[in-house]
């Protein structure tokens, strides 16, 4: 997907026919297109690859994603893999592509292990495969000469525990606490990772809440959506889209710059935290449901002289301790009218 000099094996090859659009260097449009609009970037780069013959070897059988042929037995093949995998990332980071803020390595299994780490692996009842071994791709080596072209590179070498892997990356999946490091949630948000016909779509209701849960465990959320073959989106995807930056024009505050705070989470009522002198309220809608009249949050009292308010109208609210929580009354101006849906914010400013 990008204009590699390694292999033909690319979209910009005159053999593919995509490459006589002059926008066929897809990577570099995408980086080019979030850069004018203020966001970083980031490169996606499987560290398996199934097309090159010293990583599956026409030689052998591929009975499964790994190697197909014993690394020991045939080193020199394995170099020429590494070869060509630190080169093609070298392209990304260090050539036409400007700034990277990220590097996302896929395929945890391609990583150096010791022979007891093997054996376990091929004794754990979740091991499907058949040729396990050490993949070594000298992951410090290469990650030191990436930080050379782009000092600060935020580095995920995905499920493989140790320095590389900058943050953890729960696959379709929310965990049920906060977490103690840097995480995010990669969540399919309809259909596959890739194109499917015909996707289904979460709701915008699931997926707000979805957000909400995530933020304040402390994570950031992955939402994933495969395009169609010509490049575009399905309709579903822009609708869900849509939904979700109407509710963040109202609450992004509550969700950018926040960090996650003791007790997380009480039934439908979630908190968060920005600095030391904000904290937002979340209160998790049940579809249908209309703004309550009180919302309790348990493990936490607030601070004499707090001011809460609902965001997006800057309503005022009262508030009372309780023993080891506190209760916030909305007013029925605010909850004729709520500012949003799915989930309603309360700021409370210290």
């Amino acid at each position: 997907m990008f204009d590699t000099k390694l292999t033909d094996y690319k979209i910009t090859d005159a053999e593919c026919p995509f490459s006589v659009n002059p926008r066929a260097d897809v990577t570099k449009e995408i980086f080019d297109a979030f850069r004018e609009q203020g966001f970083w970037t980031g490169a996606y780069f499987s560290k398996p690859d199934w097309h090159n013959e010293n990583y599956w070897w026409p030689n052998f059988a591929t009975p499964d994603r790994n190697v197909n042929y014993k690394i020991k037995n045939y080193p020199e093949r394995w170099e020429d893999f590494v070869a060509f995998t630190h080169g093609q990332i070298m392209e990304l980071v260090g050539g036409d592509y400007g700034k990277v803020d990220i590097l996302w390595l896929d395929g945890g299994w391609v990583q150096k292990m010791s022979d007891e780490e093997v054996r376990r692996h091929m004794l754990s009842p979740d091991n499907s495969s058949v040729n396990v071994q050490s993949q070594d791709i000298r992951m410090d080596e290469l990650v030191a000469k990436v930080r050379t072209e782009q000092p600060g590179m935020i580095v995920v070498d995905r499920a493989v525990y140790g320095k590389n892997q900058n943050y953890l990356t729960p696959e379709n999946r929310v965990p049920a606490e906060a977490l103690p490091y840097p995480w995010e949630s990669c969540i399919i948000a309809g259909g596959g990772w890739a194109w499917v016909p015909d996707p289904k779509f979460m709701s915008g209701h699931d997926a707000i809440q979805l957000l909400v849960d995530i933020v304040v465990k402390g994570g950031n959320l992955l939402l994933n959506i495969g395009p169609a073959p010509d490049g575009t989106w399905p309709e579903g995807a822009y609708s869900l889209l849509d939904e979700i930056g109407r509710w963040m024009k109202t609450n992004g505050e509550a969700i950018y710059g926040t960090r996650a705070m003791a007790p997380y989470k009480d039934g439908k009522v979630c908190i968060n935290r920005k600095g030391d002198d904000l904290m937002y309220l979340f209160y998790m809608a049940a579809e249908g449901e209309k703004m309550p009249a009180v919302m309790t949050m348990k493990g936490l009292t607030l601070p004499a002289g707090s001011k809460v308010s609902v965001l997006g109208s800057g309503i005022r609210c009262n508030w009372k301790n309780g023993e080891d929580s506190f209760t916030i009354s909305v007013p029925q101006q605010a909850r004729s009218n709520p500012p949003s849906d799915h989930v309603w914010v309360m700021k409370i400013e210290k």
